[in-house]
């Protein structure tokens, strides 16, 4: 079973397209829950209506799904709400404040 450090660099390589940051880093991902062979999480779009936010929620799960010992049905994605610009600025200041 992949490891937490193996499953968050796989979604260190998911883009946002409009800020060339990862998911991860911008703080778009929570609940990260790995148990039984499976990874559940909540992956929170930057807006509400944001144009990529099912597209983003794809390839989470592609890349996830595609490790060793993990299949698509042992990947759970959930999106929720968004996210607010001061959390996005929080998470990816050199501080996180």
């Amino acid at each position: 079973m992949p490891t937490e450090e193996e499953i968050i660099d796989r979604l260190k390589e998911v883009m946002d397209p409009h800020t060339g940051t990862d998911v991860y880093s911008m703080g778009l991902i929570s609940d990260l829950k790995i148990e039984d062979g499976s990874v559940s999480l909540t992956f929170t779009p930057t807006t509400p209506f944001c144009p990529m936010g099912i597209q983003l929620a794809v390839k989470i799960k592609e890349n996830l799904s595609s490790m060793e010992d993990l299949s698509e049905d042992d990947v759970y994605v959930t999106i929720e709400g968004h996210i607010n610009q001061d959390a996005i600025n929080k998470k990816l200041s050199p501080q996180g404040e």
